[in-house]
């Protein structure tokens, strides 16, 4: 296999402290790789520093010349003053290049233009190409193309950079955290499209469902050492769960050797000078060993929230809407002792304003909400991130609490707390600004939670955190005893924890599902499926009175009639399951070009079938 990516001996540190140090790895024609490291060891630096935007300390990265390369970054860097059209075509190719004119052209209303457009378009036979790109843009929800990308939100600007990036169609694509700011729908999608995808991709993401689906390798960076499985994220679980026993099997024994070995060390020194020397080195080489045993960041947070009464939270008629835009239409809902929600949505139903209007940031437009006396709600907002830079970690945790009380008269320290988060001890006294994206929220999350509440509200708790700190975050919410309302698009991490979901079906409409994520897909599938199938309904002429001195049809014509009408039926049955197939996202790019052909050529057959039906049916009225 063709070599895309080769990584020697890469170096890169944050002042005095290694992000990673000397790591190597490769990645090949074909394949489908995704890294997985904790927050904090780099792993947007080193996409960064393969795509050439940053330069390692030590090291080389190299990617092969003969391939184009697609990145997308966790924050895309677009020119605020482009279009959204600009922006997502922004490429020299000759194809893109007609597919944008031909867009403009049709955009501004400009006749001279779009004749000019098309006939470039025909002479590239660009069509199938720009079908493509409208599934694509269509997909994402990218519809106003003359938005300038200043006024787009940072979701908005994820999602048209993503755009240019398949658009491109590049052999090898780089993306750092693809599914962030992207709605189940979406995620769904493009995980649809990479599966069938051929091309090779390299990927950081902390998406378990879509791990699992999309790659065939997984790079793990750990303690600053590569291991490589060779499967998917359900292989990797296994193997590394080997791994990691093989391992402490290892150490083990070289603890039980290093004993005999000390032994001997210790005994009459005047001796020892007589001994092999290979065997002193061989005993500092054991005790090194032996001090290395593997220990895993488990948490088992036992926090005990505060005492839940017999009245949680009563919800009765709530309305809430924006102009036209309905959020919540009569709501009503009484909440339950210990439950755990899920809420789904497209991205804009409203689901943060909900939650917003829940704790009181927001006021309804008609409707109450009743809070019991004893609720604490602890919030995690998505934008709920405001730290002093030059603060260290303790300083921000010891701020709100210098000790919790978990109940039952244990109490932890602030050290302890974010031990269990993940935050070792030498770590506590760092500032705020050297720590990364992953590791501001999982801060900020322990700044909810040391707050003991008993009713949580999650807003996207799981956008940058590592997939460790989600598993500790996981624990901690099926132990919790209070409520918990979650929004997340992290479709593994629902799974595990909710009941039940509140589903965002539009127009102020809520369904109360009863089971989680994947119940709820399956459930919306077969639905789907069951309206899909088409009922067949023929065509029926009405009869119409006979026109003196009009040539009747003959039988054979009549015949030709009535079979062009079930034609032509057929037809537009065809066309319309062809272009609902296209745009799915299901369709791999050999197969849209197929379908494409196949729709031109039923364009051109019904314009033929029905041209003749009107000339059989002028005869016969």
């Amino acid at each position: 296999m063709i070599s895309y990516l080769q990584v020697e001996n890469l170096s890169k540190y944050w002042s005095e402290l290694p992000l990673f140090d000397g790591i190597s790895f490769s990645v090949s024609e074909g394949q489908k790789v995704a890294m997985i490291a904790k927050n904090g060891a780099g792993k947007s630096t080193l996409m960064d520093i393969i795509a050439d935007l940053e330069t390692p300390d030590s090291g080389k990265s190299s990617l092969s010349n003969d391939i184009s390369i697609g990145y997308l970054r966790q924050n895309p860097d677009l020119n605020p003053e482009d279009t959204v059209l600009e922006a997502a075509f922004n490429s020299s190719g000759e194809l893109i290049q007609a597919v944008k004119n031909y867009e403009k052209a049709l955009e501004n209303h400009d006749p001279r233009l779009l004749d000019s457009a098309i006939e470039r378009m025909n002479v590239l036979n660009a069509w199938d190409f720009e079908l493509r790109i409208r599934q694509i843009l269509t997909q994402l929800k990218i519809t106003d193309v003359n938005q300038q990308i200043k006024f787009l939100s940072g979701g908005q600007k994820k999602r048209v950079a993503l755009a240019h990036i398949l658009i491109d169609e590049p052999d090898f694509l780089i993306l750092d955290e693809p599914t962030n700011h992207l709605d189940l729908e979406m995620i769904e999608w493009l995980e649809k499209y990479l599966e069938k995808a051929k091309g090779t991709l390299f990927m950081v993401t902390h998406d378990r469902y879509f791990l699992d689906r999309v790659c065939n390798e997984i790079i793990e960076l750990e303690d600053n050492t590569i291991y490589k499985y060779k499967g998917n994220y359900s292989y990797y679980i296994e193997k590394r769960e080997e791994r990691i026993n093989s391992m402490n099997a290892e150490i083990d024994r070289a603890k039980n050797l290093f004993r005999t070995e000390l032994e001997w060390l210790r005994k009459m020194p005047q001796a020892r000078s007589h001994k092999s020397k290979y065997r002193t080195e061989a005993a500092y080489v054991l005790q090194e060993k032996a001090s290395k045993r593997r220990v895993e960041d488990e948490v088992e947070l036992t926090v005990q929230g505060k005492r839940l009464g017999s009245k949680i939270l009563n919800i009765k008629n709530l309305s809430k809407a924006f102009g036209d835009l309905v959020i919540l239409d009569k709501f009503s809902y009484n909440f339950a002792r210990l439950e755990k929600i899920g809420i789904i949505g497209k991205n804009g139903s409203g689901k943060s304003t909900v939650l917003n209007m829940l704790t009181g940031a927001l006021q309804p437009d008609s409707g109450t909400i009743d809070v019991g006396e004893t609720i604490s709600f602890g919030y995690y907002r998505q934008d709920g991130i405001n730290f002093n830079p030059g603060d260290r970690v303790i300083d921000v945790i010891k701020e709100i609490a210098e000790v919790v009380d978990m109940g039952n008269g244990n109490r932890m320290t602030a050290s302890q707390f974010l031990n269990y988060f993940l935050f070792p001890p030498e770590s506590q006294f760092n500032f705020v600004e050297k720590l990364s994206g992953g590791e501001k929220r999982r801060l900020y999350l322990c700044t909810i939670l040391i707050k003991n509440p008993n009713f949580l509200i999650l807003d996207e708790p799981t956008n940058d955190l590592d997939i460790m700190t989600l598993n500790v975050l996981e624990d901690y919410l099926r132990n919790f005893q209070g409520c918990a309302i979650v929004v997340s698009h992290d479709r593994f991490f629902m799974d595990k924890i909710v009941d039940h979901l509140f589903v965002f079906e539009g127009e102020g409409q809520i369904k109360d599902f009863p089971g989680n994520y994947s119940d709820y897909r399956d459930w919306a599938e077969a639905k789907e499926k069951e309206q899909r199938i088409p009922e067949k309904k023929e065509k029926v002429a009405k009869p119409k009175p006979v026109k003196e001195g009009v040539r009747k049809l003959s039988f054979n014509e009549k015949r030709e009639l009535e079979q062009l009408e079930k034609d032509i039926a057929s037809l537009e049955d065809e066309k319309r399951a062809i272009e609902t197939a296209m745009n799915s996202g299901d369709c791999g790019s050999e197969e849209l070009v197929i379908k494409s052909q196949r729709h031109g050529e039923i364009r051109d057959l019904l314009d033929d079938k029905e041209l003749r039906w009107l000339e059989l049916s002028e005869q016969e009225s």
